[in-house]
Parts: structure tokens; C-alpha cells; sequence
């Protein structure tokens, strides 16, 4: 799976550069709002105009999108601005409407990510048409199945594949509607280097106040470019009216954003980084090495808790434990729930050790 095309190099981004931005309403709600959408725009730089035309909700009886409809309007306003054109599709009849109007790309909601049948199904129908796909992280934080969901479009020949990281399902507090998780599209990267990756700030935050923030910090990982969801008046939109942006803002964003590169020509700075990481490499091997003393500490404290009858887990230790950590984090002015986080994989390690003595 390493001969993905290089992003640089599709024909839908021809004229574009870094970052590649694909934006438009989140739903087509009517053909004339469309085209004057498109043009808005195009003035702002976006060469491809997005709309959603079925919209899978959570419950019956909402706005599920205008259908078939609407793709000749997309169609239309692509045409008119001259811009390419995508949609969202989740099955095998979607892609013969998309195809039979013209649209110039796909991509897959989380929702159907996470259903092979569908994303084999999807696959199938688009074999031999080339047509570029984005493919949305599932609904949960697995990059197996988001992995699998690429590998099925690559299995049917396509190579124009892009990944389009739209954060992650929550069940609890969070200032996101669907928190990041950051460390799930880095995973990604790093098993799939040449695949281009997005990120999809609107459906990340929910809210337009943070749409910014959060396409910033994407573009400061390295991610190539952005999905945008934009609506000439937002409050009125049938569909996640929160969390779209007006192109005039989405036209500020762009123009305040700034690209990274992946490397420096300054030699003095790649010397210095060279220092540092050498300093990490250090520190990381005798972490390692201490990890590895703890273990087996922890081990031979397992066997005597055995000889004695006593239960792996002490509670009243591991809270002091990990209160004691805190405390200690708190004094360096490290992230206290990052050190949790740390010391409850480290306890969990030492007694699954106790539990599977040999």
C-alpha cells in the first residue's frame, strides 16, 4: 500500500498548493444558494466545492438531505465557478448517481467507515473509475478499521485515496463534539507515509468558534490540507448549522494559517535538532532501563504476595502511588493528566506481570 498518488499530483487540486482545502455547505439545500456558494469560494482559493446530498442522522424525521436531486445542482455550481466537485457516499447506488452526474469525487463518512460491507461494497462500484476517494476515520478511535476501510479502495485499483481525519465518537464531557485524539491519524502516518491526510476541523469541534484553532494545530502536525464545511449563513443551515463557518471567514482563516515544512534548509537549526533528539535518545534508553527494574521489582513483589496470600491489587498503594506522581508532576510543571496517564498503563503492566507469574 505504498503507491498512493502524491496529493501535489491529483487533477482535482491542479492550480492549488498547501494546504488543499475542500469546502462547501455541509447539506446542497437548493441549486441558487449553490452556485452563488461556489463562487465565494473560488474568490477565497478553494478549488474544490463540496455537498453533502444524503445525510445519515441519528434519528428519523430530520433533514436527510435533498438526494439524487441535488447532485445536478452540485454539478451545476462546480461548472459555473469552475471547480471540481465531491460528495459523501455510503453505497453502491450512491456512486451510480455521482458517477451518472458527473461529480468529480467521493468521500466516506465515519459512519460507513466502520462497516466493511458497506466500504467493500462502495469499492467495488468505483473499480476502474479513478475517481479520487476521502475516507473518514470511523466513529471510534481504531485505526485497524479505518486501515482496512483504505485497504479495500487500494484492493479495487484506485490510487487517489485520502484519509480525512473528523475526530472521534465521545461518551462524556469534552469541549469537542468529536475530540481529536491526535495520536490515531499520527498511528496512521506512520503505517501509511505516502497516503495525504485532511483534517475536517467543523465535525472535530461542533462549534465555529474553534474551527480555526483546530485546523492550525492540524497544519502544525503536517496534515496536507483541510475539509471545511461553509454556508453563506450558517444559523440557517438544515444541517449542523453550529459548526459551519460563512466563506468570509473561512477567507481569513486561509489567509492567517501558516504552512510547516517537513524539514529546515537552515543548517544550524537540523544541527541543534540533531543535539536535542540525541539528548532524547539518552533519556529514552534509561527510561527503558528503568521501566525494567521496576518490572522486576514488581514481579519479585508479586511472588511474595503469593507466598502470602495477598491480592494483586493494593489499592490504598496505588492510589498513593499515583497521588504522589501527581504531586511530583505538579512541582516539574508537567500535565498531571498525562502523567496519570502514564503511571496507570506503567500499574497496569506491573500487575498484569504479578497475575501471569511463571
Amino acid at each position: 500500500m505504498s503507491d498512493f498518488c502524491q496529493i501535489q499530483d491529483w487533477e482535482l487540486f491542479s492550480g492549488s498548493g498547501r494546504p488543499y482545502v475542500i469546502a462547501g455547505p455541509c447539506s446542497v439545500e437548493n441549486r441558487e444558494s449553490l452556485i452563488s456558494e461556489a463562487f465565494s469560494l473560488k474568490k477565497a482559493g478553494v478549488r474544490v466545492l463540496r455537498g453533502g446530498l444524503w445525510k445519515p442522522r441519528t434519528h428519523p424525521g430530520c433533514f436527510e438531505g435533498v438526494g439524487e436531486t441535488g447532485a445536478q445542482w452540485l454539478r451545476e455550481a462546480g461548472a459555473a465557478a469552475d471547480m471540481h466537485t465531491a460528495t459523501e457516499v455510503a453505497n453502491a447506488r450512491h456512486v451510480e448517481i455521482v458517477l451518472k452526474n458527473g461529480i468529480d469525487a467521493v468521500w466516506i463518512g465515519a459512519r460507513t467507515t466502520g462497516n466493511p460491507f458497506l466500504v467493500q461494497e462502495i469499492a467495488e462500484a468505483l473499480r476502474g473509475t479513478g475517481i479520487p476517494v476521502f475516507v473518514k476515520n470511523p466513529l471510534v478511535p481504531d485505526p485497524e478499521l479505518w486501515t482496512g476501510a483504505i485497504e479495500r479502495f487500494a484492493r479495487c485499483g484506485l490510487n487517489c485515496i485520502c484519509a480525512v481525519h473528523r475526530g472521534f465518537h465521545f461518551y462524556g464531557e469534552s469541549l469537542y463534539r468529536n475530540p481529536p485524539f491526535w495520536q490515531i491519524p499520527v498511528e496512521l502516518r506512520r503505517r501509511l507515509p505516502g497516503l495525504p491526510l485532511l483534517c475536517d476541523p467543523s465535525h472535530i469541534t461542533g462549534r465555529r468558534d474553534l474551527v480555526e484553532d483546530i485546523a492550525r494545530q492540524a497544519l502544525i502536525l503536517g496534515f496536507d490540507g483541510l475539509m471545511i464545511e461553509v454556508h453563506p449563513d450558517p444559523d440557517r443551515a438544515l444541517s449542523d448549522a453550529a459548526q459551519q463557518i460563512t466563506p468570509g471567514d473561512l477567507a481569513g482563516m486561509l489567509g492567517r494559517l501558516k504552512i510547516r515544512k517537513t524539514s529546515t534548509q537552515d543548517a544550524e537549526a537540523a544541527a541543534a535538532i540533531d543535539d536535542l533528539r540525541t539528548d532524547i535518545d539518552r533519556i529514552d534508553a534509561a527510561l527503558i532501563d528503568l521501566l525494567a527494574q521496576r518490572m522486576d521489582i514488581s514481579a519479585s513483589i508479586g511472588l511474595i504476595k503469593e507466598r502470602s496470600g495477598m491480592t494483586v491489587l493494593q489499592a490504598d498503594r496505588w492510589n498513593n502511588v499515583l497521588e504522589r506522581a501527581r504531586s511530583m508532576a505538579k512541582e516539574k510543571d508537567l500535565d498531571e493528566d498525562f502523567i496519570t496517564e502514564i503511571f496507570t498503563t506503567i500499574h497496569r503492566a506491573s500487575m498484569e506481570r504479578q497475575l501471569n507469574r511463571k
